[in-house]
């Protein structure tokens, strides 16, 4: 039984079309929504949405770190709460995964995924149209995955949030330091 098991997951596998086709990205992603595993579809992530979450991610922890090391014990309390909601700890794919769940993107597509109807692919964009009728917008990245372009732009304006708050972060930190000299 687990030998038929394995050869059904081999076959399923290796029927799956190329990443470097929009089909195969965008199967990939529909099996990582499938699963509850946003943080596995990252891959199939336009690379400005990647990089947003990396930005996200490196703002955040330096954030936390300034916060831990310079606000009193009330200020730091206050501000790591208002900083860890969502938790947004961790690389690229966490920082991605976290989001997609908090703001409902796995139950958005949950709901919209189906099978591929139609591609059209015009240079580096493509466009799936789904049997359900949703269209999905990709973009060629230079290494041939195709990313997704969905989140792309709630992603780049967490970013941006992400600098203005490290900003303001690091000026009041400069602050307590000038209060508290030694610390």
């Amino acid at each position: 039984m687990i030998a038929i098991v394995g050869v059904a997951l081999t076959i399923l596998r290796l029927s799956f079309p190329s990443d470097q086709l929009p089909e195969g990205a965008y199967l990939r992603v529909a099996k990582a929504v499938t699963n509850n595993d946003p943080a596995s579809f990252f891959a199939y992530l336009e690379e400005p949405a990647q990089h947003a979450c990396f930005t996200i991610s490196r703002y955040r922890s330096d954030a936390r770190r300034l916060i831990e090391e310079t606000y009193p014990m009330e200020a730091a309390q206050k501000a790591l709460k208002k900083l860890g909601e969502p938790i947004l700890e961790g690389d690229g794919p966490a920082i991605f995964s976290s989001y997609a769940k908090t703001q409902g993107w796995v139950e958005q597509l949950r709901a919209d995924l189906s099978g591929v109807k139609t591609t059209r692919v015009e240079g580096l964009r493509a466009t799936i149209e789904t049997v359900r009728g949703t269209r999905y917008s990709f973009r060629r990245r230079p290494n041939g995955i195709w990313g997704m372009t969905a989140f792309t732009a709630s992603l780049l304006a967490e970013a941006e949030k992400s600098a203005r708050d490290f900003e303001l972060i690091s000026r009041a930190a400069t602050e307590y330091r000038r209060a508290t000299p030694g610390k």
